[in-house]
């Protein structure tokens, strides 16, 4: 089967709702898929769960990001320094270093992003 690099991003949830934040998205084979919980110009939040063996390639990102494990084991570089983190960890991406994403097991993060614009 050829591998095929996807990523889904399904609509905003609803508000003044309850959501069981480990359902709001599935595992889906060679993929990895996000939903935003809430998105807005001075920022957003979303959950994505990634495949084992998938990766999401070096960004850089003008904003500081929080980043969450909520299941599984999460393999990220950050200005080339590796870091794994578990379920419950947490780890904050500093505005403009490079990072990337190694899902060397399935995992789900939260992933939430304060756009100031301050940042220089």
């Amino acid at each position: 089967m050829e591998k095929k690099d996807v990523y889904r991003d399904i609509p905003e949830l609803g508000k003044a709702e309850p959501h069981m934040i480990m359902k709001i998205v599935d595992y889906f084979p060679h993929a990895i898929v996000s939903r935003t919980i809430l998105k807005k110009t001075t920022g957003n939040i979303t959950v994505s769960s990634f495949d084992e063996g998938e990766e999401l390639e070096e960004k850089i990102y003008p904003f500081d990001t929080f980043i969450q494990v909520i299941d599984g084991v999460a393999e990220l570089l950050i200005d080339k320094k590796p870091f794994r983190l578990s379920v419950g960890d947490g780890i904050i991406i500093p505005a403009h270093s490079p990072h990337c994403f190694n899902a060397n097991e399935q995992f789900k993060m939260i992933s939430t992003t304060i756009k100031t614009g301050y940042e220089v």
